[in-house]
């Protein structure tokens, strides 16, 4: 019987196999399936110049714990056209959905033009997926006047709905930035919810492949995918709640945490358009990236969760607040990012040669202090050194307006970053929101911004997402904002607008 490991590199091996599309009519040897495969959608991602990720998963049944599926693989088709009634093929081949990979497909297309639009879609079994959008990047040196980024974080199955996925496709991205808490792990609230996902928590690799087709049942994240590619990277929940390396808040022995770290790696692999290059190997999944938008923009995504130090001044683990005086925090030596990602980093800022310099990452970067002087150790407060470096290795280099994209604290945010408190602007930072997940009322949302002058704005009440139209000139960045996430279909309005102008560091109201 293959292996694991060998069953996987098969179907990547097929995923990977694009074939001529000229006379290309070869039917697929496979038998009937009685119910439609595709519950879970469809998604692209990581665009290329010259290509893009598609990616789906196969189940008939999302609610059930192997989503309906048998352990036999399953022979999937692709095909990708110029045009969205796919008359105008330019590739298409076979991918094997294989059990050991929980049924999914991710099909590396190469052979494609750069900066346009396409569009794809799968079949199996007699049943075919709808027709999906996806689009490449530009060439590298490329002369790019426009760029749209709708990005977001948060979306809580139990909190609220995703009105806000719906709005975002219909805002016609050129590129979807999600930054973590795709799910959440913990078992189903005994409260009062605006509805209920699976009462087991999610802690091993079949719960966590449950708890994914759940939430990606859903027809507005679904619709979501298939507007745009996207670029992800985790947060917490996707494995647990505030952990980082080898711990989280329960403090179980580390060999016990990998061992879940690794099966909620691997079913994240599964379940996002990503390249083989990230497939997991145990609890270890090599995630940071960046991505070249032509000479307009650099996108750097980083992972601030695998490699980090364990958290300073950790007293009480069941919260993460900490005085704001904790030494520990300070400490030249601790890393948020691990010294291999930061040297990495150091160089994507160094030599870029983009206008904006964009950086993703999950949560708000700059401090942030509570009314009563306290901060989180569970951010970039809690490493202190490594924001600096960033923020220095930005100034000192000269760095082309960055501009930094955050998520996690289920709050909008804007505000200017300095090296020194009350310095000189040098960046300037967005946090989009939540998709659904719930934030601080008004109250508390005046009394922080009251003890963070360098906070531009704060919402911790509005659900939503943000959205970047880049320029040669500006960067401006918009809050979205649904009127209720607690129904599943929610107008929308701009809560706030921002402008960053190129050459001048800080932002603007616009």
């Amino acid at each position: 019987m293959a292996s694991r490991r060998a069953l996987l590199i098969r179907a990547a091996a097929l995923a990977g196999a694009a074939l001529a599309p000229a006379g290309w009519t070869r039917a697929f040897a496979q038998a009937r399936l009685a119910d439609y495969p595709f519950g879970l959608g469809v998604a692209s991602g990581d665009p290329l110049p010259d290509g893009v990720v598609l990616w789906t998963r196969l189940a008939t049944d999302p609610k059930a714990m192997d989503g309906g599926m048998t352990p036999a693989p399953v022979e999937v088709a692709w095909e990708i056209a110029e045009d969205e009634q796919l008359s105008r093929g330019v590739r298409r081949g076979r991918a094997l959905a294989a059990a050991e990979a929980g049924h999914s497909v991710h099909v590396e297309v190469a052979g494609l033009k750069p900066d346009r639009d396409y569009w794809y879609r799968f079949t199996a079994g007699g049943h075919a997926t709808p027709v999906a959008r996806t689009r490449t990047a530009p060439e590298p040196q490329a002369d790019v006047r426009r760029l749209r980024i709708a990005y977001g974080s948060c979306q809580k199955w139990e909190a609220g709905y995703y009105p806000a996925l719906a709005h975002l496709a219909a805002d016609h991205p050129d590129l979807v930035l999600f930054l973590g808490d795709y799910i959440y792990e913990k078992a189903a609230s005994k409260g009062d919810v605006a509805r209920l996902h699976p009462p087991e928590a999610a802690d091993d690799l079949a719960s966590y492949r449950h708890r994914y087709a759940w939430y990606k049942a859903d027809a507005d994240l679904q619709a979501a995918h298939a507007a745009a590619p996207w670029m992800v990277m985790w947060d917490d929940h996707e494995v647990s709640n505030d952990y980082g390396d080898d711990q989280d808040r329960s403090n179980p022995p580390p060999a016990q945490f990998l061992k879940r770290r690794a099966a909620a790696y691997q079913a994240y692999w599964e379940n996002m358009p990503l390249r083989r290059t990230a497939l997991p190997a145990g609890p270890d999944m090599h995630l940071y990236r960046a991505l070249d938008w032509g000479r307009l923009a650099r996108l750097a995504v980083i992972d601030d969760r695998q490699y980090r130090a364990h958290r300073a001044c950790d007293a009480d683990p069941d919260s993460k607040l900490i005085p704001a005086a904790c030494p520990e925090r300070f400490e030249p030596g601790r890393t948020m990012l691990g010294r291999p990602q930061e040297d990495w980093l150091a160089q994507e800022l160094r030599g870029s040669t983009a206008r904006w310099n964009l950086l993703g990452q999950q949560t708000l970067m700059g401090p942030l202090d509570t009314p009563d002087g306290q901060v989180s150790n569970d951010g970039w407060d809690g490493y202190v050194a490594t924001r600096r470096r960033i923020l220095e290795t930005w100034r000192d280099h000269k760095v082309a307006n960055p501009v930094v994209l955050g998520g996690d604290v289920h709050a909008f945010f804007a505000g200017d970053m300095s090296v020194e408190p009350g310095g000189p602007p040098v960046a300037s930072e967005f946090v989009g929101g939540s998709i659904s997940s719930l934030g601080m009322d008004a109250a508390t949302m005046a009394a922080v911004l009251a003890a963070n002058p360098r906070l531009a704005m704060g919402d911790g009440e509005t659900r939503g997402y943000g959205l970047v139209d880049l320029t040669p000139d500006a960067c401006a960045v918009t809050f979205r904002a649904v009127a209720s996430a607690l129904e599943p279909v929610s107008p929308i309005r701009d809560l706030a607008r921002f402008v960053v102008e190129n050459g001048q560091a800080g932002l603007k109201r616009a």
